[in-house]
């Protein structure tokens, strides 16, 4: 009966995984079926070798070599990564069938309660990571954070140049900063977009109003 528990419970784990946390965080389809392909499946293969007297070490041997597989078709984000591995985990708590039940139960919700509470959009929401191209070639540090925040608007806590090409005059920058909106002055966007503020442009569908022209008096020219 425990076996059938533990599958039972790592399909809801993996269900909530993908579905309730990651399809509906950041809407990947192509990686909902790689985590439900990759988490059944080192869960049957690990059920499957749990009978053997060898099954834990096996069972961890294939979780080493499934952790070093490489998708080259499309690059992983960090965070896909921790899914990735959250996924196999799962599938492999549950398809070793460890004793008692409560406690392979107890590891596939701290995982579900570690990944809720890490990828949430309230944890260190201000913190945002970029790659910069700018139109000059910086290379004083102080010039180039100061240069940065202004283009970013927020304080940058690390800048990594990438690329400084002095014959076509551009920097790339790999920088790590928080977003601060007070940075941003109005009179700024008020140049940057002034459509955006009200009486500014005219908008397309008022009525283009010609400009009045002076009445014109018709005389009576005497015979």
């Amino acid at each position: 009966m425990t076996p059938l528990i533990l599958i039972a419970a790592d399909l809801a784990a993996i269900s909530i995984l993908t579905f309730a946390l990651y399809l509906r965080r950041h809407r990947r389809r192509d990686l909902v079926v790689s985590y439900l392909g990759m988490n059944v499946g080192v869960m049957a293969v690990a059920a499957a070798l749990s009978g053997s007297a060898a099954g834990v070490g096996l069972g961890l041997g294939l979780f080493g070599v499934l952790s070093i597989i490489r998708l080259r078709s499309t690059e992983l984000a960090q965070h896909e990564v921790a899914y990735y591995f959250s996924a196999l985990a799962l599938g492999l708590i549950a398809g070793l069938g460890i004793d008692p039940v409560w406690l392979p139960l107890a590891l596939m919700a701290m995982i579900l309660l570690v990944m809720f509470v890490g990828d949430h959009s309230r944890v260190l929401p201000a913190y945002r990571h970029q790659i910069v191209i700018l139109d000059r070639a910086i290379a004083v540090d102080e010039e180039l954070y100061a240069r940065l925040e202004d283009v970013v608007h927020g304080k940058v806590h690390s800048a990594t140049v990438q690329e400084l090409d002095l014959v076509n005059d551009k920097t790339v920058v790999d920088v790590r900063y928080a977003y601060v909106p007070a940075t941003f002055p109005a009179a700024t966007f008020t140049a940057a977009y002034p459509e955006a503020i009200p009486g500014t442009v005219p908008q397309l569908s008022d009525p283009v109003s010609a400009p009045a022209s002076a009445p014109v008096h018709a005389s009576a020219g005497a015979a």
